[in-house]
């Protein structure tokens, strides 16, 4: 089936998720004749509610400001493209590189992360509230479309880098890790993780953990980008910081006299570039 779908398995890296050896799903399904696992669960996200919610959903700053600021949805669909650019550049699936980050933020609160501070203030007698615990509720449980089960039955590999795509949660010996560790794990991963075990002492695919670089290296340069547009911040401040100062540097040397929009995007897309780069030669 693999090779008839053209998935190139011998081009693979030998740390890259087979999606054919996919450890399935917690409610068993038949296999699509024309997709893999992965690329079905792109499909099933991108076609859930919780996906088209993001659109009205803040990253810095509300919608209703203008056209051009980014929203929840754009972000994550500036993260999926750099995934799978590190994806294609690393040999991994980038099928399931993209499906974690068209996932990573269905869970997030509206008003970016002052309205997660404050669901988690609101939450504490509960728990308390996490964007991560809160979008495997919504694809395990609050998503109700399908008639066999609850949820979007995602394959266990989606499912694992969506809960752990900044790394393990508990230790080896099951204490709990990272913001958690002076606390407990929040309650939707527990309560999940009776159901399914997703390895939460361990490191997730390498597919998750580009998927996790792509939203750092995403927000890092359009939270700027949205910045300098919005007037928070001029173009010359930008100095102050060495890598920044000499994207600025190369851009003025071969455009001088730009324009301050086209400068900005200039500045911009240099920057996504080398951060992809630099993770790309590191890797």
């Amino acid at each position: 089936m693999e090779a008839d779908l053209g998935f190139g398995a011998q081009s693979r890296a030998i740390f890259a998720q087979a999606p054919f050896e996919s450890r399935g799903r917690l409610c068993p399904e038949p296999e699509s004749p024309t997709r893999t696992p992965f690329q079905r669960d792109r499909d099933r996200i991108i076609h859930s509610s919780a996906f088209r919610r993001l659109k009205h959903k803040t990253q810095v700053f509300v919608y209703h400001e203008g056209d051009h600021f980014r929203t929840r949805l754009t972000h994550t669909i500036e993260v999926s493209q750099i995934a799978r650019s590190l994806a294609r550049a690393l040999r991994l699936d980038e099928d399931l590189a993209e499906c974690l980050a068209l996932a990573h933020d269905l869970g997030h609160t509206p008003f970016g992360h002052e309205g997660e501070d404050v669901m988690h203030e609101c939450m504490a007698p509960y728990g308390g509230f996490d964007h991560n615990a809160q979008s495997l509720r919504v694809v395990t449980s609050l998503e109700q479309r399908y008639a066999e089960f609850d949820g979007l039955n995602l394959a266990w590999e989606t499912l694992e880098g969506l809960v752990k795509h900044n790394g393990p949660l508990l230790s080896q010996e099951g204490a709990p890790l990272g913001k958690f560790k002076d606390s407990e794990l929040p309650f939707a991963i527990r309560a999940y993780a009776e159901k399914q075990d997703l390895l939460l002492d361990t490191w997730p695919s390498a597919e998750a953990q580009a998927a996790a670089i792509a939203d750092d290296i995403a927000y890092d340069a359009h939270d700027l980008d949205d910045g300098l547009r919005a007037g928070l911040f001029a173009i010359e401040e930008m100095r102050d910081v060495r890598y920044l100062a000499s994207i600025l540097d190369e851009v003025d040397s071969k455009y001088p006299g730009l324009e301050e929009s086209r400068r900005i995007h200039e500045i911009v897309r240099r920057s996504i570039t080398r951060m992809v780069e630099d993770v790309i030669a590191e890797a």
